[in-house]
């Protein structure tokens, strides 16, 4: 039994089987089967945003059958290893799940209708690359990223081919339109 995140071996791949029997306090992320540690506590800014957005999302999803959780939440992603084992959980800040059948008590399996990532220090790599291709790869038709230095978002939304399409930079004035949220609209400033 690992009880200590240093009891890993990060030069090994491991499956969400393993992942759910380790019994430390650090969260981790499974991206086909590697582990990545998450940055620690976010800072204040982060979690400024964090809630603004989703008690926005919530209180829009009042009536509506979609819903809208936080992090630390795990997804479980469509992409399985070679040998048939699903490998990949992430934690991402914001997620909208329409389809109460992918719900379970561990939380998400399968593709979520939206997902939404907040820039940390340690973190923008992996967000702006990994997980674009990990978002786009699951087919999440709707793709948050929000920079809080920069005080701007991009959306990207996935085209018929199955790639992501990026929006201009959202600035402070602007105001958003969710697609895969129909009616959904966000003034960018409020998040800031």
């Amino acid at each position: 039994m690992i009880t200590d995140f240093d009891q890993l071996d990060l030069s090994k791949q491991y499956s969400y089987s393993d992942y759910l029997s380790w019994q430390f306090s650090e969260r981790v992320e499974l991206i086909k089967g590697w582990v990545y540690k998450m940055s620690p506590a976010p800072n204040v800014k982060h979690q400024r945003i964090s809630g603004r957005l989703f008690y926005k999302v919530f209180d829009f999803l009042n009536a509506e059958k979609c819903q809208v959780f936080h992090a630390p939440f795990d997804v479980r992603l469509p992409i399985v290893s070679k040998n048939n084992k699903q490998d990949t959980v992430v934690q991402p800040d914001i997620t909208i799940i329409c389809d109460d059948t992918k719900l379970d008590e561990q939380g998400c399996n399968g593709a979520p209708d939206i997902v939404m990532e907040i820039l940390s220090p340690g973190n923008t790599r992996r967000e702006m690359k990994e997980k674009f291709e990990l978002y786009q790869d699951s087919k999440i038709p709707e793709y948050w990223l929000i920079h809080p230095s920069d005080e701007t978002v991009i959306i990207y939304v996935l085209n018929d081919n199955g790639e992501y399409i990026g929006s201009k930079p959202y600035l402070s004035g602007d105001t958003i339109n969710s697609l895969a949220l129909t009616g959904f609209t966000l003034e960018v400033a409020s998040l800031f």
